[in-house]
């Protein structure tokens, strides 16, 4: 079953661009069917530089041309005026501007159509790496893919929503076996009191662990062995890095609950 859809309301320029095609059409029919090259104008609301474009294909001059098309064309929907060389500046009739804002009233969509239906898109939020703090960037980037994927799920696209959280490098390598370690770390969400979330925490103890590692050969060269485990699926440590995630994602969901707050008042 075909659904039913919202009237769909055609935009000005698209009606301009038909109005000049049929033009066109009817001035020189051989030349059915070419681009009528209508654009926005700095000197009418539209132009259209058809003219020059297919004047050679006419035998003519643009300017004769030019002046076939604004002789065919409908005065009460593009009313045009000959400029320069060939050139179609066609300023709207107000009663064709308001008939398109009452048209577009007249539905619950505002006669826009669902160009993206049947099509798949994916949308890449701002993946952030766990065990580190979120920052203004990943705000920026989660509000844009956000409203991306909005816009073309009204547009009719089946939207995936995409946000890998990384990484698997020498840094986890590192605070794992810190935390292997040192059992006593506090890091936990349910152990951390005020403001400070588990990935504040652990950016603090990476920070320290940095200095370890640095310092230290023997436990640089277990922080890479540990890595090598991490990436080969050793079970204590994979239950490490989901430990690690898992805190992450809390203080993630924290940030997306204030950037929620934040939209409700129109901050963002």
């Amino acid at each position: 079953m075909v659904p039913v859809r919202d009237h769909e309301v055609q935009p000005l320029l698209g009606q301009i661009a038909a109005a000049v095609a049929a033009a066109i059409g009817r001035a020189r029919p051989e030349l059915a069917g070419a681009d009528p090259v209508v654009r926005r104008s700095e000197h009418a609301d539209f132009q259209s530089n058809a003219a020059l474009a297919l004047a050679k294909r006419a035998r003519v001059k643009p300017a004769e041309l030019a002046a076939e098309l604004a002789a065919v064309l409908d005065p009460e929907v593009a009313p045009a005026e000959l400029s320069g060389p060939g050139f179609l500046n066609i300023t709207m009739p107000d009663r064709v501007v308001w008939g398109q804002v009452a048209a577009r009233l007249a539905g619950a969509r505002l006669g826009v159509g669902a160009p993206e239906e049947g099509r798949r898109t994916v949308v890449d939020y701002s993946a952030p790496n766990i065990a580190k703090e979120m920052h203004v960037g990943h705000l920026r980037t989660t509000i844009i893919g956000d409203s991306l994927a909005r816009v073309l799920g009204f547009l009719g696209a089946e939207v995936i929503r995409q946000n890998h959280l990384g990484d698997w490098g020498t840094q986890f390598g590192m605070l794992i076996q810190y935390l292997d370690e040192h059992p006593d770390a506090t890091w936990h969400h349910d152990e951390l009191s005020g403001n400070t979330s588990a990935v504040s925490a652990l950016d603090e103890l990476y920070k320290a662990v940095r200095r370890t590692f640095d310092a230290d050969p023997a436990f640089a060269d277990r922080s890479r062995q540990r890595v090598v485990a991490l990436q080969s699926g050793d079970p204590a440590t994979s239950a490490w890095w989901k430990e690690i995630v898992a805190e992450s994602e809390k203080a993630f969901r924290v940030f997306e609950l204030n950037r929620r707050r934040c939209d409700s008042c129109y901050c963002a």
